[in-house]
């Protein structure tokens, strides 16, 4: 059977320290009920300090600068120290560990000769516990040993009835022994069913990513088989038409008309291409893309600035893709809908928990003429670009506000990254 802790286990924040995270905040979120449990492992030897301080301060004697007096001030200082780098600065190593429980020992020991029928033989019981809960074996000995040594040569020495007085503290110190052993084991059992617990979580996650990978895999081969397909033979079918109506001399107008039509097949073929990339988790496009989309604003008319602030940084695919799929609707809305602009701005920023966008036109000054657009163009598509942009930042923790300004629209997204 294990009764120390053993020397290979890796330390875990206990005690005070998950006192003052259940008590506080840790990175901004409340910290997790998890740390309930070894509250018992420091709770139980600050009590004891606290209760010992109070007994040496309004014992015989008093704390003083001389005599019997010094060594009550001594050793009620030392105690208020380590009350005070056990509440704040929580000490976790092995070898602090053992330098603790010692000094705890001794100062408790000290008070035990001025202040007989005091609180200070708890203070000894603490050290015993605490050592069994906190340290390895040989650690442990190394304090329960001299400390339990030195109480029973005091006794041996100053007390009455010696041997009843001895073997009663001896079986104080047996029975704080077996309750600090199970204290750690109690500890242990908890730490291991948390364990488990994450590891069942993190079997049920994996689970739901290769579902959702098979899902999209699915579905890039849809999209594969049907929409790139068919927009690939509605670009060869535009170019052909186009060829055609060069070859006949039909109107320019309506020859230009076919080369935007093209464009536009040949432009959402590629995205097809890029939305079945990201779905097969290939790279995905992202801020590093909205150059493109700029020039293609420019190559309409419109003139469109990039304004970036903070320190850019890779940001995860969804968030990356959110950003370049909400800037290219928005820039697309643009086109189709707000005849009267010629001024877009993009703004990008990086906070520290998440990117924001913002997409913003205006009707200008009106000396850079637009390319004219076809009337039907405002008509396309289904509808739903907002409430789609919104969607998709919503799913992945974001948010999406859209709406009219005073010579415009504006479109902001933030998304955590």
């Amino acid at each position: 059977m294990q009764i120390f802790r053993p020397d290979d286990e890796p330390d875990r924040p206990h005690g005070i320290m998950i006192l003052r995270q259940r008590l506080g905040k840790v990175g901004g979120a409340p910290a997790s009920a998890d740390c309930k449990a070894p509250l018992r492992m420091r709770v139980w030897p600050v009590v004891s300090m606290v209760l010992i301080l109070i007994s040496g301060l309004i014992g015989t004697p008093t704390p003083a600068l001389h005599g019997e007096g010094l060594v009550t001030l001594l050793g009620g200082g030392t105690l208020a120290a380590l009350i005070a780098i056990e509440v704040y600065f929580d000490p976790q190593d092995d070898r602090a560990e053992f330098v603790f429980i010692l000094l705890l020992g001794l100062a408790s020991i000290a008070l035990m000769t001025v202040q007989p029928s005091g609180t200070a033989v708890l203070g000894t019981y603490a050290a015993v516990a605490s050592a069994v809960m906190r340290l390895p074996k040989r650690l442990a000995l190394a304090a329960i040993i001299p400390i339990i040594g030195i109480v029973d040569v005091g006794i041996l020495a100053t007390a009455s009835d010696r041997l009843l007085v001895l073997a009663w503290t001896n079986i104080a110190y047996v029975f704080m022994f077996v309750i600090g052993h199970l204290v750690r084991l109690s500890e242990n059992h908890q730490i291991q069913a948390r364990e488990l617990l994450a590891e069942e979580e993190r079997t049920r996650r994996a689970r739901n990513e290769a579902a959702a990978l098979d899902e999209r895999g699915r579905i890039a081969r849809e999209l594969h088989d049907v929409l790139a397909h068919s927009l690939s033979a509605l670009s060869v079918e535009l170019e052909g038409a186009r060829l055609l109506a060069l070859d006949r001399d039909v109107d320019s107008d309506v020859i230009a008309a076919i080369g935007r039509a093209h464009r536009h097949a040949a432009s959402g073929l590629d995205e097809a291409r890029a939305a079945i990339k990201a779905l097969r988790g290939d790279s995905v496009p992202g801020p590093d893309k909205l150059e493109e989309l700029i020039e293609e604003m420019r190559a309409h008319g419109i003139e469109c600035t990039l304004e970036i602030s903070g320190k850019p940084r890779r940001l995860p695919s969804e968030a990356a893709l959110a950003v370049f799929r909400t800037a290219q609707e928005a820039l697309t809305n643009v086109r189709k809908h707000a005849e009267e602009a010629e001024l877009v701005a993009i703004r990008l920023d990086y906070d520290p928990d998440g990117v924001q966008l913002i997409v913003a036109d205006s009707a200008g000054d009106g000396a850079e003429p637009r390319v004219p657009q076809p009337a039907a163009l405002a008509g396309a598509g289904a509808g739903y670009g907002v409430s789609g942009m919104r969607e998709r930042a919503e799913l992945i923790g974001g948010r999406l506000l859209a709406g009219p300004t005073e010579d415009g629209f504006r479109v902001e997204l933030w998304v955590p990254a």
